[in-house]
């Protein structure tokens, strides 16, 4: 009780919002049903053996729900979490420091898990398969080799570029490899009556419906935009975010009744006014826009095909009629 009363109170003072709105429960996880059976059938199978779950790996565009899913795992198996991430671990100490503080059961979450190094990678093979951690002494001649044994533990992978993970390490998720899909305008409309509640925000329900057809089907991106709708009727005095005040705001931040924000509509525009719609080849349109080429393949593009906005062809990039017409050109 303790802990959830800090947790409304970090909500209320504005500190640590993303962590209040995070599901702790599986009947408050909105969305990815067919992973939510799949996951509900392995660990309930396992905590009947007395085992613990295998590895799993979670991949999807960012804000769709992987670290809430490892959370939401944890809390299941009463296990403690220990949360790191691809680019922390830069040498292989870093990783068998990690390895070696788990405690029987203890949960290992990864994110951006492709982020590993090779050496590093090629470390994790044996604590995976084994439960055995292989460690090099020495150089040369004089080198050998001390394995240590791992207590037993679960590891979550998460990624959002499926690519980039070596087949090696995929393989090794024996417990499946899921992805997370985009969410439906009623399930992001779901998210976002929760997150009302736990933030004691009154709003209407066609701001509700509003919020949602903006979010890029993204709950990390409806609850951003809810917060903003409130701040925006905060400081125009208003006690309810209404349809006005959500479209009032999110106009402000310049997110279109699609969910296209001012740097989506730059690239549709830079594509149609200097390439004549495409096609372009990523790196020039990267140069034409002085963006990073990682930027516009991780943020921009997995939006505007999902709608059909762009194509990917083998030639480049190319827009659509449909961004023509939505552009008004």
């Amino acid at each position: 009780m303790q802990s959830n009363k800090k947790d409304s109170t970090e909500g209320k003072n504005g500190q640590f919002l993303d962590k209040t709105l995070r599901p702790r429960a599986w009947n408050d996880y909105v969305g990815q049903e067919n992973i939510k059976k799949n996951l509900h059938i392995l660990l309930t199978a396992a905590k009947e053996r007395g085992h613990t779950p295998e590895h799993l790996l979670f991949y999807g565009p960012p804000g769709l729900g992987k670290t809430t899913l490892a959370h939401l795992i944890s809390h299941e198996l009463r296990s403690q979490m220990k949360a790191t991430s691809g680019p922390v671990i830069e040498k292989i100490g870093d990783l068998a420091s990690v390895l070696t503080n788990l405690s029987d059961r203890d949960i290992l979450f990864i994110d951006e898990i492709h982020r590993l190094n090779k050496a590093v990678e090629e470390l994790l093979y044996p604590a995976m398969e084994s439960g055995s951690l292989d460690i090099i002494i020495g150089k040369g001649p004089s080198a050998r080799t001390i394995q240590l044994e791992l207590p037993p533990f679960t590891l979550i992978g998460a990624t959002t570029r499926m690519a980039l993970l070596s087949s090696p390490l995929r393989s090794r998720f024996s417990g499946g490899v899921y992805k997370l899909e985009y969410y439906s305008e009623k399930e992001i409309g779901d998210i976002v009556k929760r997150s009302a509640q736990l933030l004691e925000i009154n709003i209407e329900e066609n701001a509700v419906a509003e919020i949602a057809r903006r979010s890029r089907f993204t709950p990390r991106i409806a609850n951003h935009l809810l917060k903003r709708c409130r701040d925006y009727a905060q400081v125009n005095k208003e006690d309810r975010v209404d349809l006005k005040i959500v479209k009032d705001s999110l106009d402000l931040l310049g997110i279109d009744r699609l969910g296209l924000s001012r740097s989506d509509r730059q690239l549709l525009q830079t594509i149609i006014d200097k390439y004549r719609g495409g096609p372009v080849g990523l790196n020039t349109l990267a140069t034409s826009l002085s963006e990073d080429e990682g930027t516009l393949e991780d943020f921009n593009e997995p939006y505007l095909i999902q709608i059909g906005f762009m194509e990917r062809t083998p030639r480049g990039r190319k827009v659509t009629r449909q961004a023509f017409e939505h552009l008004d050109l």
